[in-house]
Formats: structure tokens, sequence, C-alpha cells
């Protein structure tokens, strides 16, 4: 299958990148600034598999004729889209009383306008094949987290996006369903929270298995619902949480 997976230079996009390939799908990735990270995991990916197909585009998911061209020339390169994965995503945290404009606006329009933007251009796609499987990576800070108000809004509207899309297009063959990951070791991690605040979410009492998610853990279940084995999984949030299922 060809897979679109926005935000896929880095982290857990990266890895999804790397484990569709190892899976024997082809992908297009996109990045928004830094295209020589976006090239290494072009070049990284394709070594995976021999004849392996991987590109990556250039795009800001907030400008919808941005998106409108980069999915047209997805399809001049693949022929086709199979699978969308809406990854790319930003945080700008700040207690509610002192968020400024853009903090909120910024968010919104990169976590929940720009997967909009894709799903209205990708779905003409699917619609003609009548197959289709969208995923959206969400956050547990959906169901609300301090200092996250932008962010929390974002993933919970995705939630809502998510499930009108599964009603509207579930008997064209199209799903769509959304991945909830818990506490997982990317970069952003890894340079946003210090080593005391790592632990603490370490701890049985916060995460019942005890370590930090593995990033390929994430990708399982993005392949799996992928897959025709999964065409009577629709409108879900499937969270990949060790049992942690509340944010701060």
């Amino acid at each position: 299958m060809i897979y679109f997976i926005t935000g896929g230079s880095r982290g857990i996009g990266a890895n999804l990148v790397a484990e569709a390939v190892k899976a024997g799908h082809d992908v297009a990735f996109t990045y928004n600034s830094n295209e020589a990270m976006a090239r290494e995991v072009v070049d990284s990916s394709a070594a995976l598999r021999e004849g392996a197909i991987v590109r990556c585009y250039r795009l800001d998911v907030c400008d919808s004729a941005q998106v409108e061209s980069v999915v047209d020339a997805v399809v001049e390169d693949f022929d086709t889209i199979d699978v969308v994965v809406n990854n790319a995503g930003i945080t700008k945290d700040n207690v509610l009383v002192s968020m400024e404009d853009d903090e909120w606006a910024d968010v919104i329009a990169t976590n929940l306008t720009g997967p909009f933007y894709v799903c209205r251009q990708v779905l003409p796609i699917m619609l003609s094949a009548r197959f289709g499987r969208i995923i959206n990576i969400s956050s547990l800070v959906a169901s609300g987290g301090s200092g996250q108000a932008n962010y929390a809004a974002s993933k919970a509207g995705l939630h809502g996006l998510t499930r009108t899309i599964s009603k509207e297009y579930g008997r064209r063959g199209i799903t769509a369903n959304v991945v909830c990951p818990g506490y997982f070791e990317t970069d952003m991690t890894k340079d946003a929270l210090p080593e005391p605040v790592r632990k603490f979410w370490n701890t049985y009492a916060k995460v019942p298995k005890g370590r930090t998610g593995k990033l390929e853990e994430i990708a399982t279940v993005v392949n799996f619902l992928a897959s025709e084995g999964a065409s009577f999984v629709n409108g879900q949030v499937i969270n990949v949480t060790a049992g942690l299922d509340w944010a701060p």
C-alpha cells in the first residue's frame, strides 16, 4: 500500500515511515523545514527493504493550497494514496490566562485544521478506490492537560473529526481511527523533560508497565489499523499507553 505520513522527518513520524517500509509498503512523507533530516529518513528507510520507494515533500499543513499541491504531487509520483497518517503537530504551552492569540491559533491550525485539509484532499482518491485508511495521531492530553488548553482542544477536536469521517465514509470502505500514545521517548520529550520528571512518569503509579514506550509499539498499531484485518475497526480511539490513561 501507499502511505502518506505528515511530520515524518523525526520522532514518532520517522519511525512510522521506517516501520511501514519494513512492513512492505511504499511511503510519501512530509516535513516542515529541515530538509536534511528528511533526506536522512528517506535514505535510512529506503535501505530497509530492497525496492522500497520513499519520498519526502515539504509541507506546511496549515496552508490548504500547499496541501492540495503536495497531495497532487504524491499521486503523480505514486499513482494513489491508500493510507493517511496525520502525525504533524506542535505544542505552544501556557496557562490559559496567559495564552497569546498566536499560541492558540498556531496549535489549532497545525494539529486540527491541518488534518482536516489533508483528509478533505485525499478522500476523493479513497472514494474512487472504495478503500482508505485514515489514522490520526492524538495524545492523552485530548482529555485535558494543565498548561495545554490549545493542544488539548486541538486533539479533542481531532477525535471529533475522525469519528465524523468514520460515520460519513465507513460504507465506502474507508475507516478513520485515532491512535493515542502515552509516554514515549522522542526528541521532544528528551529535550523538554528533566531526568527527575522522566523517572516520575516511569513509576508504576503513573505507567503500570513501568517503562517508557518504544516507538515501534505505536507503528505496530498504525500498521494494523492500515491493514485489511482492521476493516471492522472504525471511529475508535486506540490508547497505546501501557495503562496510563490520563494526563496531569
